[in-house]
C-alpha cells in the first residue's frame, strides 16, 4: 500500500522541533540542578533559541515543504511548508523569544520559579515559530494551541499576586472561547469541503454544494472571529490591559509581539491561502475591525493618568491594541487587491517587535526602582540614565512614526499605501487621525523623559541582560531606519 505521506524532511521542521526539544531538557534538567545554579537552565535556553534562529539560515531560500500528500491530487497539499512568509514570521518569534528570555534572566533568580518559567516559555515559543509553517486547519489549531496554553501559565506564575492570578484568569477565559469558536468555524468548513489542507480548501470553496453553501459560509466567519479574539482585536480585546499588568514583566513583552505575531500568522493563512474566495465577506469585516480597534487602543492609551499605578504598563497595552488595528489594514487590503499587501503587514510586525520589545525592556529596568511603574516615575529618566533615556524616546518616536525612527515612519507609510492602493480610502483617513492622536501620548512620554526631576535623580542600575536587550533592540532599531527601504521591499514582495 502506497503510504500518503512523505518522509520528513528534519532540517525543514528544526527551528521549532529543536525548541521544543531544548524545553524537554529544561525541564528534566530542573530536577538535577540545585537552587545556586539555577541560571544555568535560563543560559541553556537562550543558547537553544540562538541556534533554532540559526537554523533558518539552510532554509532561507524559501522553498521546502514536508508532510505533503503523495496521492494524486489538483494542487499540492503540505502541512508544513518553509517558504519566506514562513521563514520571516520564525524570524520574528525566535528572534523574540530571545530577547524575552534576555530580559527574564533576573526575573526568575529573584522572583520566578526558574525551571517551570523556562519550560513555559520555550514551549510556548516552539508553538509560536510552528504555526507560520502550517498549511492544515489541524496543524494551525494544534500549533495555536501549543503557543497559547504555556503562556496562560507564565501570566500567572508571580505566586500568591492576586493580580497576576486574576490576569491569568481573564487570558484563559478569552482564549479559551476564542479557541472552541475556532474549532467550531474549522469543523464547519471540513464539513463542507472534506479537507484541512489550506490550499485545497481554496480550491475546494469554489465548488461548495448549494445545500452546504450557508454551513461554509459560518465556517469561515467563526473561523476570523476565533482568530480575532487572538490578535486582541475590538471587541475581543477586553482582556488586555489587566493581563499585561498582572504578567510579569517579560511575560508582558512577550504577549505583546510574539503572541500578537501568533494571531495574525493566523489570521493571514485562513484568510489569504484558505478563504481567498470569500474575501468579499472577510475582506470588509476587517477593514471595520482595524477602524474600531486603533480608534479604541489610541482613545484608551490616550485617557492615561501617568500618577496612576502602572500606567506605563497600561499605556503600552492600550497601545499595542492600536497597533494591531494598523497590522490589520493590509490584510483587509489583500481582499481588494492582492495578497503581496501582506508584506506591509510583516514588515510592519517587524518595526513594532524591534521597538515594542526595547520599550518594554526600558520598563522593566525603571520598575527595579519604581515597582509601581506610573508614567510619571520616568520624569528625568534622562538626568539619572541618559542612554536609557534616549534608547527609550528612541523606541518611542518609532512607534509614533516620527523621525529620527525613520522605520517606523515607512513602516506607518506602507500600511496607509496598502489602504490607499486598494480604494480604502476611507479607512485610510482613520488611520491618519489615529496617528495624530497616538503622537499626543507617545510625545507626551517622550518629553518627560526630558523634563528637570522633582527630586534627586534615581539612578537604575542595570542587569548585564537587560542592559544587553535594550542595546540589541536599540542597535535593530538604528539599522532599519538606516535603510527604511526595508519596509517598503516587505511590502512589494510576495512571500507565499
Amino acid at each position: 500500500m502506497t503510504s500518503l505521506v512523505q518522509s520528513v524532511d528534519w532540517l525543514t521542521i528544526a527551528p521549532p522541533t529543536l525548541t521544543a526539544a531544548v524545553a524537554l531538557v529544561v525541564l528534566v534538567a530542573d530536577l538535577f540542578v540545585p537552587e545556586e545554579r539555577k541560571q544555568l537552565l535560563g543560559w541553556t535556553a537562550i543558547g537553544g533559541l540562538t541556534a533554532a534562529l540559526a537554523l533558518l539560515l539552510p532554509l532561507r531560500s524559501g522553498d521546502r515543504q514536508t508532510f505533503c500528500l503523495t496521492a494524486d491530487t489538483r494542487v499540492q497539499a503540505c502541512s508544513y511548508t518553509a517558504d519566506h512568509f514562513t521563514l520571516v514570521i520564525q524570524l520574528l518569534v525566535l528572534a523574540g523569544a530571545l530577547l524575552t528570555a534576555l530580559l527574564s534572566l533576573d526575573a526568575t533568580r529573584e522572583r520566578l520559579p526558574a525551571g517551570e518559567y523556562w519550560f513555559l516559555l520555550l514551549s510556548s515559543a516552539a508553538g509560536a515559530a510552528l504555526l507560520p509553517a502550517s498549511r492544515d486547519l489541524a496543524t494551525l489549531v494544534v500549533a495555536l494551541e501549543v503557543a497559547s496554553l504555556p503562556a496562560f501559565a507564565l501570566v500567572g506564575l508571580k505566586r500568591g499576586d492576586r493580580m497576576s492570578g486574576e490576569a491569568a484568569l481573564k487570558f484563559f477565559l478569552s482564549s479559551v472561547t476564542a479557541t472552541a469558536v475556532t474549532l467550531l468555524g474549522v469543523s464547519f468548513v471540513y464539513a463542507a469541503t472534506g479537507t484541512l489542507h489550506l490550499t485545497e480548501i481554496a480550491q475546494r470553496l469554489d465548488d461548495v454544494p448549494g445545500q452546504l453553501q450557508t454551513l461554509a459560509e459560518a465556517g469561515v466567519a467563526l473561523t476570523l472571529v476565533g482568530f480575532a479574539f487572538k490578535t486582541a482585536a475590538v471587541p475581543f480585546h477586553f482582556w488586555v490591559p489587566d493581563t499585561y499588568v498582572g504578567a510579569p514583566l517579560p511575560v508582558a513583552a512577550y504577549l505583546s509581539v510574539v503572541g500578537k505575531a501568533v494571531g495574525f500568522t493566523g489570521l493571514v493563512l485562513v484568510t489569504v491561502v484558505a478563504f481567498p474566495s470569500y474575501a468579499d465577506v472577510w475582506g470588509p469585516a476587517l477593514a471595520v475591525l482595524a477602524a474600531l480597534t486603533m480608534t479604541a487602543g489610541n482613545v484608551a492609551a490616550l485617557r492615561q493618568v501617568p500618577t496612576r499605578a502602572w500606567s506605563a504598563v497600561r499605556l503600552l497595552a492600550w497601545s499595542s491594541v492600536a497597533q494591531a488595528g494598523y497590522l490589520l489594514v493590509p490584510i483587509a487590503a489583500a481582499a481588494y487587491s492582492s495578497d503581496d499587501q501582506i508584506g506591509a503587514t510583516v514588515a510592519y510586525a517587524l518595526m513594532y517587535a524591534v521597538v515594542n520589545l526595547g520599550a518594554f525592556a526600558v520598563v522593566a529596568l525603571v520598575a527595579r526602582a519604581h515597582p509601581e511603574n506610573r508614567i510619571a516615575d520616568y520624569r528625568g529618566l534622562y538626568a539619572a540614565s541618559p542612554a536609557t533615556a534616549l534608547a527609550l524616546g528612541f523606541f518611542l518616536l518609532n512607534l509614533a512614526g516620527l523621525p529620527p525612527g525613520i522605520i517606523g515612519l515607512f513602516a506607518k507609510v506602507t500600511v496607509f499605501s496598502a489602504a490607499v492602493d486598494a480604494g480604502l480610502g476611507w479607512l485610510a483617513v482613520v488611520m491618519g487621525v489615529n496617528v495624530v492622536i497616538a503622537l499626543y501620548y507617545y510625545l507626551r512620554w517622550t518629553a518627560l523623559l526630558f523634563r528637570a526631576p522633582e527630586g534627586a535623580p534615581v539612578t537604575h542600575k542595570a542587569p548585564v541582560p537587560v542592559t544587553l536587550a535594550i542595546v540589541l533592540t536599540a542597535t535593530a532599531g538604528a539599522v532599519l531606519s538606516g535603510y527604511p527601504q526595508f519596509a517598503l521591499h516587505f511590502a512589494a514582495t510576495t512571500l507565499f
